[in-house]
């Protein structure tokens, strides 16, 4: 199965459906949480172009946040993009 890394924030609540989404999904996950850490910020700013969280990267792609997450579930694509056959 691909890499997902989803970069957080403690206090997001879009973060926490994310990952609530990914794992009644059943995909298992790497989560940076870039709260407190200007370093990791600007990671993930210039990895994905964007300053808000969460960010999720599948296989190192970047998919976006949460909403982006929402509708390749919506539909039907989160499993072909995670190369999982249903």
């Amino acid at each position: 199965m691909p890499k997902v890394v989803i970069y957080t924030k403690n206090y997001c609540s879009f973060c926490y459906a994310a990952k609530a989404l990914l794992k009644s999904r059943k995909v298992e996950f790497d989560e940076i949480d870039i709260t407190r850490d200007v370093g990791l910020q600007q990671e993930v700013r210039q990895r994905s172009g964007q300053r808000t969280v969460p960010q999720i990267f599948i296989d190192g792609h970047a998919v976006g946040g949460f909403m982006e997450l929402k509708q390749l579930d919506a539909a039907g694509e989160l499993y072909r993009v995670l190369g999982v056959k249903q």
